[in-house]
This record gives C-alpha cells, sequence and structure tokens, in this order.
C-alpha cells in the first residue's frame, strides 16, 4: 500500500531514540499519520513543524498499518511566522482543532483548501481572524453540523438575520429574536455575506462556531476545544482583535 501527496504538517510526536510520528492534512487522504525515520534529526527538524506544506509518500503493507513517511519541504510557512506571535497561535489553534475534531484518513476537501487559504493570509491579521472564524464554520459543516444561515427559523426571511439559535443551528431575524436575546447567540455579518467585519464580530462568531463545534462534536465523544484555542483568543484579546 503507497500514496504520494501534499498536505499541511499538524503535529510532531518523537518516537524511539530518532524518528517521529506526524499528523498530516491531506487533500485527498484527509488527516493522516505515519512514522518519519530521522525525523528529529538536525535535517528534518526545520521541517517537520506544525504549518508547514510538504509533500508525503506513504508506505505500508497493510492499509490499517500506521506505516511509514517520506517527507520533502514545500512550503516552511512556520518559519515565515516564527516572530508574529499571534499568528503563531492561530496556526497551533488551527492544527489542535483539526486534529481534535476530523476522523483520521477521511478526506474534506473543502476543509483542506480553507485551511490553505487561512494559512496564506496569516501573516495579515486584519483578514485571518475572519478566515478563522469561516474555517471553523466549515469544519463543522464538513462533521455534518453546518449551521443554516439561510433564513429566519422562526419567519422564513432572510433579513435582518441577527442571531443563532443554540438549540437549532439556524439563524432568526432581528425583530423574531428580540424577545429571546439572552437565550440566543449573535450572527457576525460576516459569515453571511455582509461586507466588512464590525467591531466584535470576530468574538461573536469564534463563541458561535465554539459553542457548536463543542456540544456537537466535542462533547459527545467526552472532549473539550483544545487549550490552543483558547490561547488564541487571549493572545487576540491582549492585542485588540476582538
Amino acid at each position: 500500500m503507497e500514496f504520494t501527496t501534499q498536505g499541511y504538517v499538524l503535529s510532531v510526536r518523537r518516537h524511539g531514540e530518532t524518528s517521529a510520528i506526524i499528523d498530516v492534512l491531506t487533500p485527498d487522504k484527509g488527516r493522516h499519520a505515519g512514522l518519519v525515520r530521522g525525523g528529529v534529526s538536525r535535517k528534518m527538524r526545520p521541517v517537520l513543524q506544525p504549518g508547514n506544506l510538504v509533500r508525503v509518500s506513504w508506505h505500508a503493507r497493510l492499509s490499517e498499518h500506521l506505516g511509514n513517511f517520506t517527507v520533502e519541504a514545500i512550503d516552511a510557512r512556520s518559519a515565515q511566522l516564527m516572530d508574529d506571535r499571534l499568528a503563531l497561535s492561530a496556526l497551533n489553534a488551527a492544527c489542535a482543532l483539526t486534529l481534535a475534531v476530523l476522523p483520521e484518513r477521511e478526506p474534506h476537501k473543502s476543509v483542506y483548501d480553507a485551511f490553505a487559504v487561512m494559512i496564506e493570509h496569516m501573516d495579515d491579521p486584519d483578514i485571518w481572524p475572519a478566515l478563522y472564524v469561516k474555517w471553523e464554520a466549515g469544519l463543522l459543516d464538513a462533521m455534518g453540523y453546518g449551521l443554516d444561515l439561510s433564513k429566519c427559523a422562526a419567519s422564513g426571511s432572510n433579513d435582518n438575520l441577527t442571531h443563532v439559535s443554540p438549540r437549532t443551528g439556524r439563524a432568526v431575524s432581528a425583530s423574531e429574536a428580540e424577545p429571546y436575546l439572552d437565550k440566543l447567540l449573535p450572527l457576525p455579518g460576516f459569515l453571511i455575506g455582509r461586507k466588512g467585519v464590525m467591531p466584535g464580530a470576530i468574538k461573536d462568531g469564534l463563541a458561535l462556531t465554539g459553542y457548536f463545534i463543542e456540544s456537537r462534536i466535542l462533547w459527545p465523544a467526552d472532549r473539550q476545544l483544545p487549550d490552543a484555542r483558547a490561547r488564541m483568543i487571549d493572545r487576540l484579546t491582549a492585542e485588540g482583535r476582538l
């Protein structure tokens, strides 16, 4: 059994004295793990960094085996972000959440494509936070728990949608939401195609997607949102981005 593809390094775990087990997000093989012999060597350490785009060749005797990766560097994105603590916090959060949510070896090309776009813009803090929120919404959709933000759950109207029901994941218009504001989640306009990112919208977006990822995907598996995501939010808050 073997294949060759490309993907983003998500995690690296030392295995024995000289090897490493890595997880890679690929467009056609999903989240896939493999053993890299010599993965902790001075030559390979800069390559095997979360966020780096690599070409991997996997081979194993049987498909259910862990298998071995041969890895070549394509784009060392993590090195480009090394001095940007805010961007690194987002990179770590995205990698950790991918590991927590995506089943292994289940392809989700839309998640991969959105991850790639987000990584490409992580040097611009005016852009990537909104992309990150949209990526988390895409994770929900890929896992079968997508939010229905097309029209109001109560009236059927698509005008002035401002909130989301935490019970159904469906949008609610301003007039219908008014009596239940303390029970509903704010809906940031950029998630439904409105131009611009209003003050507080990133905070609302992270609260919205985080609630549904945790309640629909992680809690049933007795897991929680990764600490790396909380650290990203703390960093965004400290830098006045929320």
